[in-house]
């Protein structure tokens, strides 16, 4: 899609009415169906009309176009802002859509849904997250380039396009978007463009109840080029001003940019405009007529486009195919230049994996002791010259996570100090910032054609929930590396050691949990992650130890979530001992001191339990048969997870209380984690079943 230049910049009348409709239908969808936030995308209509008629390159017929702009809605609310563009764009929405807004099944849902309505290119609701989205979209593009076209001059590759997002008030109060917003400029992320309505309004009221500061000078600070539009005579956004700072930004190739509008929420409403009621609710019906005698429309009507107007916006489906055309020829043109890249391009977009990866995957010997953060960090250094587009970093933990993938080469910006420093290197620096690393993997998996990680302790996923739930909720193949995963870390104690972490992760739908009891579950893990990674995407948080723990031998059944590590010498089991991770340990030596005494014991690892729960019900009853009830979980979490295994007889060797600040020896003893207090358990599950 070909993008105009101020000095070619048209606004006709067919321009001002399309916008105009877009308010209208806004208004009319939150009023049909009783609930929503109609102001805001009454307000942002021009905004956004300006940016999918005007600015943005993209194809509403093939919404996946690799060569496209990425647009993120970071505040949700105001779903309708994005929808009536894709409406009028010509993407899968059509009139009926918006006539069912927010209700059960329809492709306009309250908020925007990825993988749910074409054209959405992220899920968003939690404001801040959008944000954050975009900054890892920006940096996603940028590693991009750097696989498939790095020598080309600077906006000269097919893999050059803009992120492009809309935030709010909400979005910049949000301590999330100071994390990624700091980010963005010091990674000097010059494909980012941000356009802030800064409305003053929030659900409270006016915005000077809780927000006061100078958001340029905010961001002026971390880096960002800055500019204001002032609002056209009688409040409304001026979109001659608006397409000249959206062209100055997206020429400030150095540094991502914002641009502040001054917009007056549901204008031109006669009585609700830069009211909060009119961001919430429906403006009623009088209001409504009211607004549409005062921009020519028909009160009597509902949800009305005019032919003329539909058929104006519509022309983003030829500009779109012209711009995608041009994109492939650009393309073909690289391909002959490139072939090796070019297979390597299509390898990753058909989300497959190199021939042979595997035999680069380390195998560690049994018997030794080994830290599965450690193994973790070999099977990423050994995986890193096999699988180019794996990348990823830390929260400033890499030398505790093991998460540096190529010591030699940091993602960091021209003119970086650092002698490591590579706009397209391997090794991430997220910085102290876990909540919006976690948004910003989100959004570099939402972007594509690579595959993203990032570390920090496990404690510390609580910072980062809700990007991990959102992960989830979009089934995005993100993984989180997850260290020092008990009280087994030791001394720093318990605000480092988590307790409840491992319990509560699982408690959230579609996303995946490996706790791996040794090195070789460790890599086999790894491994099954990334060939889920196209097949059945999802996220994975990897739990690894920051302590030794013991090697066994390689057992690919691991990958199915839980299999016998050790079987009973007596064939039926008398009980089965459950275990993930560093406990794994302790239920192989409780195990021989059970069969010493003439119990048949099985020992069960279960590094993911989701996994596990995939399986088929036969290949389950193989590992926990349902007639063996004396059984024993054991892990050093709450036990949250553990009672739909262990049943009625059964006994769980947990932590339901907080750690303390000692070594981890002292530690596993005080709190019950010996082979001892594992064995122990097991009798009295025994005599539980026996009566």
């Amino acid at each position: 899609m070909s993008t105009q230049t101020p000095d070619s910049f048209e606004w006709t009348d067919l321009d001002r009415r399309a916008v105009d409709t877009a308010r209208l239908l806004a208004a009319d969808a939150v009023q049909k169906v009783g609930n929503g936030h109609p102001g805001t995308a009454m307000s942002l209509a021009p905004a956004a009309y300006t940016l999918f008629q005007k600015v943005m390159r993209h194809d509403p017929a093939d919404p996946e176009w690799t060569g496209r702009d990425r647009f993120v809605l970071s505040p949700g609310h105001t779903s309708l802002t994005l929808y009536t563009q894709l409406f009028l764009s010509g993407y899968e929405l059509e009139l009926d859509d918006l006539k069912a807004f927010r209700t059960h099944g329809s492709k306009t849902p309250g908020h925007p849904e990825y993988g749910h309505t074409a054209g959405v290119e992220t899920t968003t609701g939690p404001l801040g997250q959008g944000v954050a989205n975009a900054v890892g979209m920006a940096m996603a593009a940028r590693f991009e380039r750097g696989l498939f076209d790095p020598e080309a001059p600077e906006g000269e590759s097919p893999f050059d396009h803009t992120v492009w997002a809309i935030v709010s008030d909400g979005d910049l109060e949000e301590g999330i978007s100071a994390e990624a917003s700091s980010l963005a400029g010091h990674q000097k992320l010059g494909n980012l463009v941000f356009v802030y309505d800064d409305n003053h309004i929030s659900i409270e009221g006016d915005t000077a109840t809780a927000f006061s500061e100078d958001v340029l000078k905010r961001y002026e600070a971390y880096g960002w080029h800055v500019q204001r539009i002032e609002p056209a005579l009688g409040g409304d956004i001026d979109p001659h001003a608006l397409h000249e700072a959206l062209t100055a930004a997206k020429a400030e190739t150095g540094r991502p940019s914002i641009i502040a509008m001054r917009t007056i929420i549901a204008w031109p409403a006669p009585t609700a405009q830069n009211t909060e009621a009119s961001h919430g609710s429906a403006l009623g019906a009088e209001e409504i007529a009211a607004t549409k005698r005062l921009l020519g429309f028909d009160p009597e009507r509902t949800f009305e486009v005019a032919d003329e107007v539909l058929d104006h916006a519509r022309k983003a489906l030829d500009r779109g195919a012209d711009a995608h055309a041009a994109w492939n020829k650009q393309l073909a043109e690289w391909r002959t230049a490139q072939p090796a890249r070019a297979k390597l391009f299509d390898r990753i977009v058909a989300g497959q994996l190199p021939e042979g990866w595997e035999s680069a995957l380390p195998a560690f010997e049994a018997g030794t002791s080994v830290a599965t953060r450690a193994a973790s960090g070999k099977v990423l250094q050994a995986l890193g010259d096999v699988l180019p587009e794996l990348w990823g970093g830390s929260a400033d933990l890499a030398g505790s996570n093991n998460t540096t993938i190529d010591k030699t080469s940091s993602f960091l910006p021209k003119g970086n100090p650092l002698p490591e420093a590579d706009p397209y290197g391997r090794t991430v620096h997220f910085g102290i910032r876990e909540h919006s690393m976690a948004a910003e993997m989100n959004g570099i998996a939402l972007h594509g054609n690579t595959r993203i990680y990032g570390g920090t302790f496990l404690v510390f996923s609580d910072y980062m929930r809700n990007a991990v739930r959102l992960s989830a909720l979009m089934q995005l193949p993100v993984t989180y590396v997850w260290t020092h995963d008990s009280i087994g870390l030791g001394e720093d104690g318990p605000t480092h050691q988590p307790v409840e972490h491992l319990a509560s992760l699982r408690a959230i739908p579609g996303l995946n949990i490996v706790r791996p009891a040794d090195a070789n579950e460790t890599s086999i893990a790894w491994a099954e992650i990334l060939r889920r990674h196209a097949t059945d995407p999802a996220p994975h948080g990897l739990a690894l130890t920051r302590q030794g723990v013991p090697t066994y031998e390689v057992n690919p059944e691991a990958a199915k979530g839980g299999y016998v590590l050790r079987d009973s010498s007596t064939g039926t089991p008398d009980v089965i001992l459950v275990a993930t991770g560093s406990e794994v340990q302790l239920a192989v030596a409780a195990r021989e001191q059970l069969e010493a005494e003439g119990v048949g014991t099985r020992v069960v690892s279960m590094p993911s339990v989701e996994w596990f729960e995939e399986q088929s019900p036969e290949y389950r009853a193989s590992v926990l048969p349902p007639s063996v009830k004396a059984r024993v979980a054991v892990e050093a979490g709450i036990g949250l997870t553990w009672y739909r295994y262990v049943g009625d007889h059964g006994r769980i060797v947990s932590l339901e209380h907080f750690g303390a600040s000692a070594d981890a020896k002292t530690l596993f003893a005080e709190f019950g984690f010996t082979p001892e207090n594992v064995a122990s358990a097991a009798r009295e599950s025994l005599a539980a079943v026996r009566g």
